[in-house]
C-alpha cells in the first residue's frame, strides 16, 4: 500500500439512467458510488458479507456528509480514494474522494460515520480484534495523510460583514 496516498479501492462508469435533466450525474448516484466504495472498504478490513452473515453483525450508517464539486456526465470513469479518520471499538469514520479517473479532477466528497452492529439485538456492539486490528494498521499506514480540507464540515450561509 502507498502511504502516501489513500486506499484506492473502487471505480466505477457514469451509466445513463443516472443522468437528470441537468445532463450530468444526479446526486442520488454519487452516495451510490460511494456505497460501493464503503462496500470494499469493509471487505478490506475484514467485514466481507459472508463475515457478516456468519456472525450476524453488520454497519450503520449514523451520518454522512456530501459535497458536491464537480459535474460528470454519462459515461465517464470515477475513482474513489477512502481516508481512515478515526475509529473505536464500536464506529468508524472515513472519508471518500471521488475523482474523474481519466481527468484527474476532484468530483465530490463524502465524510461518514459508521456504527458496528449486532442485529440480532440491532444494537450497536463491540468490533472483533481482527477488525480492530485491520483498521490500526491502515491508519498507521496513513498517519501522515493530511487531514481532508472539508472534514467535518457544516452547512449554511456565510453572511457578508456589513
Amino acid at each position: 500500500m502507498n502511504k502516501d496516498i489513500p486506499l484506492v479501492l473502487h471505480t466505477e462508469v457514469i451509466q445513463s439512467d443516472w443522468i437528470d435533466y441537468n445532463g450530468h450525474m444526479n446526486l442520488a448516484y454519487y452516495v451510490l458510488i460511494f456505497d460501493h466504495a464503503t462496500d470494499e472498504f469493509l471487505d478490506l478490513i475484514g467485514m466481507t458479507e459472508e463475515f457478516r452473515t456468519a456472525n450476524n453483525v453488520s454497519t450503520f450508517s449514523a451520518e454522512i456528509h456530501v459535497n458536491y464539486v464537480q459535474e460528470v456526465k454519462q459515461g465517464d470513469r470515477v475513482q474513489v480514494t477512502t481516508q481512515l479518520i478515526d475509529f473505536d471499538e464500536k464506529r468508524i469514520h472515513y472519508y471518500h474522494c471521488m475523482y474523474h479517473a481519466d481527468q484527474g479532477y476532484l468530483v465530490a466528497t463524502n465524510e461518514l460515520l459508521s456504527l458496528y452492529m449486532d442485529m440480532n439485538a440491532r444494537r450497536v456492539c463491540i468490533m472483533p480484534d481482527i477488525i480492530l486490528n485491520k483498521l490500526e494498521q491502515i491508519r498507521t499506514e496513513q498517519k501522515s495523510l493530511p487531514r481532508p480540507e472539508n472534514l467535518g464540515s457544516v452547512i449554511g450561509i456565510k453572511k457578508k460583514p456589513i
